[in-house]
């Protein structure tokens, strides 16, 4: 077994000048970077208050999701002989929030668009989405079902 180490910085950015004095008196602007990286603008959700012009925690989640579902994919395709040219997912998912305001995620369903360059390779590059699944880290780390609606064309 090896153990990777990951580290980042969040740094709040919303003190208007008051502190949290008040649920209404703060932003939610936050930053997230890390050495040698671009920043990251975030912020919550607009319905929790946050900056609709920035990427939220859930949006990032789904963005986590899907990039190491495609870096997967797109390993075990170069594996299989299977070019992959062009890809494509537009993830979607599910919060559900509670009564008490906290709430989790119980669905998330990427929706790949692959281009390979083949026709033969369409049922073999369908069925890699599978495997990708089940050794994403991210897929593996989190407690709610991540579905996939692909679609595989041929270019």
């Amino acid at each position: 077994m090896k153990n990777h180490q990951y580290k980042i910085t969040v740094r709040w950015t919303g003190n208007t000048g008051k502190g949290t004095s008040s649920y209404r008196e703060y932003e939610r602007s936050h930053e997230i970077s890390a050495e040698n990286k671009v920043l990251i603008e975030a912020s919550s959700d607009p319905a929790f208050r946050g900056d609709k012009t920035k990427y939220n925690p859930e949006e990032m989640l789904l963005s986590s999701v899907s990039s190491c579902h495609m870096l997967w994919y797109l390993h075990f395709c170069s594996e299989a002989g299977v070019v992959v040219t062009d890809y494509n997912d537009f993830p979607t998912g599910i919060m559900t929030e509670l009564a008490n305001g906290s709430g989790h995620f119980t669905e998330v369903i990427l929706h790949p668009e692959v281009t390979v360059s083949e026709e033969s390779m369409i049922e073999k590059a369908t069925e890699l989405h599978q495997k990708a699944n089940e050794f994403c880290f991210i897929a593996n780390s989190v407690n709610f079902p991540i579905k996939h609606i692909p679609k595989v064309l041929v270019k």
